[in-house]
């Protein structure tokens, strides 16, 4: 009767399953905090503006107060623009960024498989 080895037993499923589990787990919180944080900050900035604008209609005392806030609006929209280009393009290429590192991680997981199950069957 063949004696069952325990150890290579688990030192093959952590290489086939548990191991290429926690490092796609890794990477998928890693990809979760930076959305997060680029959604946090992009928040923070547009409420920002958001009161900025509120502070400045406020100070609007007349007519020519008034006319200078109106030009004004024309800034922030254009900022408010390019911001939030900027941020799509933020979220874009972070989404990259987890694709390409996903299919790294499932090829390097594919090559470590087949390597182990070449050597077990052996």
């Amino acid at each position: 009767m063949q004696n069952f080895d325990t150890k290579q037993f688990t030192q093959q499923f952590e290489s086939m399953f548990f191991g290429p589990a926690r490092a796609y787990a890794t990477l998928s919180v890693d990809f979760a905090e930076k959305l997060a944080n680029a959604q946090l900050e992009a928040g923070k900035a547009y409420t920002d503006t958001g009161l900025a604008q509120a502070r400045a209609l406020l100070d609007v005392k007349d007519a020519e107060g008034l006319r200078s806030y109106m030009e004004g609006q024309q800034k922030v929209a254009k900022d408010l623009t390019e911001r939030l280009k900027g941020d799509a393009e933020k979220v874009v290429s972070l989404q990259q960024d987890f694709v390409q590192q996903s299919q790294k991680l499932t090829e390097d997981s594919v090559k470590q498989a087949t390597e182990t199950a070449t050597k077990a069957a052996q």
